[in-house]
């Protein structure tokens, strides 16, 4: 089976590392050396491709970090043209690049749109000042609703706003205002999550006081009755979309398709010859830029078989609506659906699962305890 073919870029560096933050991320010290990442990345790419030769298109483009929005549109542009010096693209292929509404300049925005870039995802997180500066945000409310102004005015009719709720001493109807303040932002996705304290974070190390877990659960139900009510459908666990806006890039992770990873910390997964690889750079960026283009930026690479490998390609089909069909984990495993079919079968009586001749997915209970059906199966 001829899986899809993605493209992770990592961009390392942000204005200011938030406290709840555990993505690979190093506040900015000192002027970027955008030039020098961006032949990083391409000779990144080259060895990537000498390893294993690509034919596939790619179907998506993803620049996440840190801050993407941090480099100028003329970088964002060489690094496109070197990828489709390389590889051949989709027609329709979706490029995204995350922004923080902080660091939005209509002149930037014009630059990613002129590039090639087709979609901004924007962690705007909250729509009220004081959460804000809780979180750490750099951007205030008013910076947030420019950004969203800068990014139509630049071009871009399909981007995605973040939001999170249970947010530091927030109340349900705190949670549902601020919900209902972005949605008149009119996002054509919006990503709605709960903050989370994340191990090796300044929150996870001196805790802010939290919403308690019913009064969290109470702000994800409201919200997604608002949601559903402003037209926008949820296909996976915290992503709502207009019809037919759904992540591209996104999908194709949760569906088990494969993607190549660059940039510093960047995580990579190909099926060749019926083996699933998984491939991490060094996180470093000086670390990463001194090696790139050779073995040696490779952090660790893995091969992923039998029981980890069923769980892995669970962990990411079960956050999907949509569950997934019998057949298609056998195509994107190689494994027989019998290894799965007596856990399943546990959690179709605990009424997690619907499970039929084709197809396993999650019941609307089971979507509630994600986390609980995916340690049965695991």
């Amino acid at each position: 089976m001829n899986l899809p073919l993605s493209l992770y870029i990592h961009i390392p560096w942000c204005a200011k590392k938030c406290p709840y933050c555990d993505f690979n991320s190093h506040a900015v010290r000192a002027p970027i050396p955008e030039a020098e990442y961006v032949d990083a990345l391409l000779r990144d790419l080259d060895h990537e491709l000498r390893d294993a030769a690509e034919s596939r298109p790619l179907r998506s483009i993803f620049f996440g970090g840190g801050t993407p929005s941090l480099f100028s549109g003329a970088a964002i542009a060489r690094i496109l043209d070197g990828v489709a010096a390389r590889l051949a693209f989709v027609p329709d292929i979706e490029i995204t690049l995350e922004a923080n509404p902080g660091t939005a300049e209509a002149e930037r925005f014009a630059g990613y749109r002129a590039a090639g870039v087709n979609r901004l995802s924007m962690g705007v997180q909250s729509l009220d000042d004081a959460q804000l500066k809780a979180l750490g945000r750099i951007h205030g409310a008013a910076e947030a609703r420019a950004a969203v102004q800068m990014a139509r005015a630049a071009g871009f009719q399909n981007f995605n706003l973040d939001l999170m709720f249970a947010l530091p001493r927030q109340t349900e109807a705190e949670a549902a205002a601020d919900l209902a303040a972005l949605i008149t932002l009119a996002p054509t996705h919006i990503s709605y999550y709960h903050l989370t304290l994340e191990p090796n974070t300044a929150f996870a190390a001196a805790p802010p006081p939290l919403p308690d877990s019913d009064s969290a659960y109470a702000m994800l139900e409201a919200g997604q009755a608002l949601l559903t009510a402003a037209g926008y459908g949820q296909y996976e666990t915290s992503a709502y979309a207009r019809p037919g806006r759904e992540a591209v890039h996104n999908l194709n992770y949760w569906r088990f398709g494969d993607y190549l990873g660059i940039g510093a910390g960047a995580h990579g997964k190909r099926s060749l010859n019926g083996v699933v690889e998984r491939r991490a750079r060094h996180k470093h960026p000086k670390t990463y830029m001194e090696t790139a283009g050779t073995a040696q930026s490779l952090q660790e690479v893995r091969t992923v078989a039998g029981d980890e490998l069923a769980f892995e390609y669970c962990l990411n089909a079960l956050r999907l609506h949509e569950g997934f069909a019998k057949a298609d984990f056998e195509a994107r495993t190689g494994l027989a659906f019998s290894l799965l079919e007596p856990r399943l079968a546990r959690q179709r009586q605990k009424g997690l699962i619907t499970l039929d001749a084709s197809h396993v997915r999650p019941t609307p209970l089971g979507r509630d305890h994600l986390n609980t059906l995916l340690a049965d199966l695991l």
